[in-house]
């Protein structure tokens, strides 16, 4: 029985519908019986996915694609104020509810699992959502990016569990009331909403204030989310659990053993006085780190945790983590999401593994002007694990250009580092310049969190010829 669509969300209009977290919470809202609409500034597969669920989308912004009868305008924090649809809203006097009020509406009388941290939410979300899947659970879910198996990155189901990727970026995820949080690591990042380690800290700990009644925190073996729990734990939810989750001896979900198999690691976890070995279907000791986080998280809410251990070896992967483009020319191309230091390194690292004695090179686009300002000698010094790289110019995303920060910071750091990087301005011209680096047995990485990955298939083509 489908939960009822909250009043608001009945006939909603989506500013930017194509966005990942925009685009899981139009397709559910259909699902379950809305009329739903939206724009966004260019057509794309997820328009077209929409499109099949019976959504209306527009493309471009304009004022006349709001219709008068909207429920609700629904926007991110990615939305200008001078959208013309968004004053269009005000001018009709049409309530305009924030993406993620939007997402907890939906969670609303459900058990709601939320996944949060700085690095690893889609991927975490994702096995959890394939997992509890297989196991007929029947989940809903919300997640920033496609999953291998369904294609989709999010959907109704008639279950009583909601999965939801919880975002810290903007402090949206304080909306929400889990009885279950998964935060898998604090990091400072997102340098335009955040000034310090102490704000971040802030932001999370008001996250897991809102855990329900009763309800419990799993954190990672990360240095900052442990901070987190010890945190929590002074500040006297004494009806919270936390579970921890490492390889140390102290933890609760404790990892006994990673054992890598080429694009693949075998993973035990013991958790509750039993022992869980199962597969893990992308390479590298992070996402063994997520899948027992899963684990936990699903344990805690309710599952079976030997039946929830095999279930995540049907997690096939998820759009732009590792994902595996194709070959040609005997190249592999893979695809990273990974745009912070950290979320860089770990991924090559794992790549580093998973190629063994073959070359690694990389395609790397810089995420944000703000982000680059902060730790672009960072990622340079991440791309030094890598035999050769092409760095293109900045993705700007939603942030206007900083005077002085272009990718030549990333660029001088990581020849400091002893790195082999060659800038490239034109990203139409990194195929041409790949086909001339790379030989049979390579591995290529398009790594970033903007149009980089458009990059994959035209790598593939030009290697192919």
């Amino acid at each position: 029985m489908a939960p009822a669509i909250p009043a608001a969300m009945e006939r909603p209009h989506f500013i930017g519908i194509g966005g990942a977290g925009m685009s899981g919470i139009a397709k559910i809202l259909a699902q379950r019986g809305a009329k739903v609409a939206g724009s966004d500034a260019k057509d794309s597969p997820t328009a077209e996915a929409l499109r099949a669920h019976g959504v209306t989308v527009h493309l471009g912004h304009a004022a006349e694609h709001l219709a008068d009868d909207a429920s609700a305008v629904v926007v991110s924090s990615a939305i200008r104020a001078d959208n013309p649809e968004l004053a269009r809203a005000a001018e009709l006097g049409i309530p305009v509810v924030h993406r993620s009020d939007a997402l907890a509406s939906l969670m609303d009388g459900l058990t709601a699992i939320a996944v949060a941290g700085t690095h690893g939410k889609t991927t975490t979300t994702s096995m959890l959502a394939v997992a509890l899947t297989e196991l007929g659970v029947d989940p809903s879910y919300a997640i920033g990016g496609d999953l291998a198996g369904p294609g989709t990155n999010a959907r109704h189901g008639d279950g009583e569990v909601f999965v939801a990727e919880a975002d810290e970026s903007d402090r949206s995820f304080q909306k929400y009331d889990p009885q279950v949080a998964i935060v898998l690591n604090v990091e400072l990042d997102h340098h335009a909403n955040y000034a310090s380690m102490d704000e971040i800290y802030e932001s999370f700990e008001k996250f897991a204030a809102k855990l329900r009644p009763g309800g419990t925190l799993v954190v990672g073996e990360h240095s900052g989310a442990r901070e987190l729990a010890a945190r929590v734990a002074a500040a006297g939810r004494e009806d919270l659990g936390i579970v921890t989750v490492g390889e140390g001896e102290g933890s609760d979900a404790r990892i006994l053993k990673i054992v890598p198999n080429g694009m693949t690691s075998e993973v035990t976890v013991a958790l509750d006085g039993a022992e869980h070995t199962f597969t893990v279907s992308v390479p590298g000791r992070h996402y063994a780190h997520n899948a027992a986080a899963a684990l936990a998280a699903g344990a805690r809410a309710g599952l079976d945790p030997a039946a929830l251990a095999q279930a995540l070896t049907a997690y096939t992967g998820v759009g732009r983590r590792l994902q595996l483009k194709g070959e040609a020319a005997g190249v592999q191309v893979i695809d990273s999401y990974a745009h912070h230091p950290t979320e860089m390194t770990a991924d090559l690292e794992a790549m580093r593994g998973a190629a063994g004695d073959s070359r690694l090179l990389v395609v790397f686009q810089p995420h944000l002007f703000s982000r680059t300002q902060e730790l672009g000698k960072e990622m340079g010094d991440a791309l030094a694990l890598a035999d050769g790289s092409v760095v293109l110019d900045i993705y700007p995303a939603r942030e206007d250009p900083i005077p002085g920060v272009t990718s030549e910071l990333i660029l001088d750091a990581a020849r400091a580092a002893g790195a082999d990087v060659t800038p490239v301005h034109d990203k139409t011209a990194v195929p041409e310049v790949i086909a001339g680096m790379a030989r049979p047995g390579d591995f290529v990485l398009t790594m970033g969190a903007g149009d980089v990955t458009d990059l994959g298939p035209a790598i593939l083509a030009r290697l192919a010829n």
